[in-house]
């Protein structure tokens, strides 16, 4: 089963992440299904484009756009999936729509990581669009930003995404507006609710 131009993925374990394990007693931290925040965004290929070749091959561990899984509700109050629903928990995924395969950037996206503010009169956690490259792409590579180069980004341009227990921000390599000498005192920023467990 092959679609031309769309991947086939399914969720990797399901598709919203509301519960966080507290001791050995499960917590649901949302029951809104209509969330973006909460509807997983790791998923698995059942199978891959016929119409090209691509780097992503069936079973990669991939990351993917938060309204593929989503649910919502119609007009008349009826639960309905999103529109990329193929069948028995199948979904379509356009190639622009996978962030990350492998833990490998796909096409031109990258991720960062947040650093702590360093302005002790801010009361902001972490310093407005700076962060540290975590996963580079072959383009930026090319322009010397590989993983730990301080980088500045344009506002707004972030979604935020939580990789192996790390908060990172995912974005396009055009994002990154400059980079940095890095200084050393930097310190990375990862709140303790992004950890598992």
């Amino acid at each position: 089963m092959n679609s031309l131009y769309h991947f086939i993925v399914k969720p990797l374990d399901k598709r919203y992440e509301n519960t966080k394990l507290i001791g050995d007693k499960e917590l649901v931290i949302n029951s809104n299904i209509e969330s973006h925040i909460f509807v997983s965004k790791k998923a698995v290929v059942v199978s891959t484009p016929a119409a090209y070749n691509t780097k992503v091959k069936v079973g990669d561990e991939i990351y993917i756009h938060h309204n593929i899984m989503r649910r919502w509700y119609d007009q008349k109050g009826r639960e309905r999936n999103s529109s990329t629903f193929f069948k028995d928990n199948l979904y379509f995924v356009l190639p622009d729509q996978i962030y990350m395969y492998n833990l490998k950037s796909h096409l031109n996206y990258c991720f960062i990581k947040p650093v702590k503010n360093k302005n002790i009169l801010d009361n902001k956690k972490e310093q407005p669009n700076v962060g540290i490259v975590k996963y580079s792409n072959s383009s930026l590579e090319a322009l010397g930003i590989t993983p730990g180069t301080l980088i500045t980004f344009t506002p707004n341009s972030e979604f935020e995404f939580i990789i192996e227990d790390e908060r990172l921000y995912c974005m396009k390599s055009n994002d990154i507006a400059l980079t940095h000498e890095y200084e050393g005192n930097e310190k990375e920023y990862n709140p303790s609710w992004a950890k598992g467990g």
